[in-house]
């Protein structure tokens, strides 16, 4: 592996040297040949301005507004919007407003700084306001700020620290191989930001700045004033509506411009996997309960089956695709711990000059501070939560083992769908560490305490591993120093976990978790429906996570990626079918020409405007999320019918512009 960050003799004198292009290179986005190299485009020898005091105090402002701003909205909505896109949206126009030049590499450290803000609320406001929620039942469970900042804190580390030895497999080793869709969308920005001088740049950048805001007024309009229907849905309809009552069949799509560019990266293959898992749920399994279930289940809506239920099986069958995913993996984790021995021995040292561009934190460095992150958690679960030596030191064990496992599952994840399914898998393992703490004696409210706190530092861990792998594959692709990445997202997580502790503190003082009026929190909802029967003496669906147990060991058998189809079964319908549709856009403005270098083209130009209708998607999301925290509410008064018609117009004419507008590339 080492041999790989030192400049190939071939290139120290040959296609390295030239200047630095005006664009993402050709190959960015697809497989390598075997003769062929990757140039990113800062020069991948040269030293450039990164970590400067701008980047390093922007980075930390925009981590404090997001890390605030993203509490709140997943707590009242239940999503954590993407922060890395509009971070890196302000990056490329502060520096445009300010006249800095080559500031592509201090944008880059400030989207990596400011990108914590979204992977460690999401850590936290999952699972831990479950100790609020209960705390109205139970009320001897207590909870502080400490207890958040710590896990939040020590779960972003590990989840730093657990990554690193997988880059250069995720980012490198597989080019071309994963859509990355944020990492997309993401890179685009930051590369138009340096290529709107130049020549051949301007126009991707033209192209890029017109699909966002077409993309962000879209979705911007559609939230804040809803002059159509957001999500096309047939139960909406009277002919649905008789079908769902009947059959618990439904149909929907969300018509959103980011969803739709998410599924023109993503691809037909990977979406028509992702749906099929969500048709599978929603037309198989919800019928078959919703007809021939107990009157408890004849008496639900067919969403109601799905969150209680249904969705429980897709739980399982992603904690199953990730222990075939950990197994599968077994060679890279074992070369990494392996490479991570022998750098600690001083057996890995070697001559050369490295190369920046793959430059990583020392492994005999990061086998130090994983040895000290291990201690402070093991301190933290002792002093800090349980007070039991044994039982701390169980738990500890846990979470240290399902944290390192899954790492690898969810930068699979976002690398696959820009999704990362943490609330699922911390779901599981609430499960089995409940279970465990049951058996050797800690249970009881004690137990609630110690689930949930551990269940946010997996979380956490889980959700900055799936976040830093973008990060990481946005530096690959622009030729950043990986090591200063590494570096500084410590201080990120830091003044993040600050934040979002102190944020949940407050919202819980002035709206509170349950009863009337109160934040909605629905993962940590279900993070405290699963906790309190395990350790209060209730009953557990099982037989549902089983049931997904066995569905990917089928999947895995017959050749389908088991990952991708119970994402599928776990994320709502609307959010999947949409995918489908900008997947299958894709595929035809990739075959819409019998002369390869004009599909390709179009291809490449396809992206370039669904990286904008993604970025203008989030950036505007944040927008309409301000326009309703500021007090302003519209109620369309149009029929739903009419709703609905103008949704498929709507959707319709994004769809016909994302097309029509690929095909006037042309081909180099």
């Amino acid at each position: 592996m080492e041999k790989d960050n030192k400049i190939p003799a071939s290139k120290a004198e040959g296609v390295w040297q030239d200047a630095d292009p005006a664009e993402l290179p050709e190959n960015a986005f697809r497989e390598l040949a075997a003769d062929e190299q990757f140039r990113p485009m800062m020069h991948p020898a040269r030293d450039y301005a990164e970590v400067t005091p701008y980047s390093v105090i922007m980075g930390l402002v925009l981590c404090v507004i997001f890390s605030a701003a993203a509490a709140y909205l997943g707590l009242k909505v239940g999503q954590v919007f993407e922060a890395a896109i509009p971070i890196a949206i302000i990056a490329v126009g502060l520096s445009g407003a300010l006249g800095k030049k080559n500031a592509l590499g201090q944008n880059v450290i400030i989207q990596s700084i400011g990108a914590c803000s979204g992977v460690i609320v999401a850590g936290a406001i999952f699972t831990l306001p479950a100790l609020y929620i209960l705390q109205d039942t139970y009320p001897e469970i207590t909870v502080n700020f400490f207890q958040i900042f710590l896990s939040s804190l020590l779960g972003g580390v590990l989840g730093i620290l657990f990554f690193i030895p997988f880059r250069k497999y995720f980012v490198k080793d597989m080019h071309g191989k994963y859509p990355f869709p944020e990492a997309t969308a993401t890179t685009q920005v930051l590369a138009s930001g340096a290529s709107a001088k130049a020549e051949t740049g301007g126009g991707q950048a033209k192209t890029l700045v017109i699909a966002s805001l077409i993309g962000g007024l879209y979705d911007y309009i559609v939230e804040t004033f809803g002059f159509w229907a957001g999500t096309l849905n047939t139960t909406l309809t009277s002919w649905g509506a008789a079908i769902e009552e009947k059959t618990r069949l439904v149909l929907s799509c969300n018509t959103g411009a980011a969803v739709l560019g998410l599924g023109y990266i993503i691809g037909l293959r990977y979406a028509f996997i992702i749906t099929a898992g969500s048709l599978f749920v929603w037309w198989v399994i919800i019928p078959l309960m919703g007809t021939y279930g107990n009157a408890e289940l004849a008496a639900l809506s067919s969403q109601e089956i799905f969150s209680n239920y249904a969705r429980m099986i897709g739980i399982g069958g992603i904690a199953m695709a990730g222990v075939i995913g950990i197994v599968k993996s077994w060679p890279i984790i074992r070369q990494a711990v392996g490479l991570a021995g022998r750098e600690f021995k001083g057996g890995a040292a070697t001559t050369g000059k490295p190369l920046r561009w793959q430059l990583d934190i020392s492994m005999k460095h990061i086998v130090f501070f994983i040895a000290i992150a291990l201690v402070a958690v093991l301190c933290f679960f002792w002093f800090g939560v349980i007070h039991n030596w044994w039982q701390a030191l169980v738990a500890w064990v846990v979470v240290i083992f399902i944290a390192f496992l899954f790492t690898t599952v969810a930068a699979n994840a976002i690398a696959i769908v820009g999704s990362n399914p943490v609330s699922g898998m911390t779901l599981m393992t609430l499960i089995v560490a409940s279970a465990i703490f049951v058996a050797i004696g800690l249970k009881g409210t004690s137990g609630i305490v110690a689930s949930t706190v551990i269940g946010g530092v997996v979380c956490t861990a889980l959700s900055m591993a799936g976040g830093f792998v973008t990060d990481l594959k946005v530096g690959y692709w622009l030729g950043t120093t990986p090591k200063k990445q590494e570096q500084w997202k410590f201080l990120g997580t830091l003044v993040s976990a600050a934040t979002v502790g102190g944020v949940i503190l407050v919202l819980n003082d002035v709206y509170g978790f349950s009863g009337p009026n109160a934040l909605v929190a629905p993962q940590a909802n279900a993070m405290a429906k699963v906790i309190e029967p395990l350790m209060m003496g209730g009953e557990t669906p099982w037989i549902l996570y089983m049931t997904g147990v066995v569905l990917a060991l089928l999947l895995n058998w017959l050749g389908v990626p088991a990952l991708a189809f119970c994402l599928g079964m776990f994320i709502p319908l609307s959010l999947n079918v949409p995918l489908l549709v900008g997947g299958a856009v894709a595929y035809f403005v990739s075959h819409s020409s019998k002369d390869e270098a004009v599909n390709n083209a179009r291809r490449d130009r396809g992206t370039l405007i669904s990286s904008g209708l993604i970025a203008g998607g989030a950036l505007f999301g944040v927008f309409a999320a301000l326009t309703r925290f500021f007090g302003f509410e519209y109620v369309c008064g149009l029929p739903v019918t009419t709703l609905q018609i103008l949704g498929v117009v709507a959707y319709a004419l994004l769809i016909a512009y994302l097309y029509i507008d690929s095909l006037k590339a042309r081909k180099l």
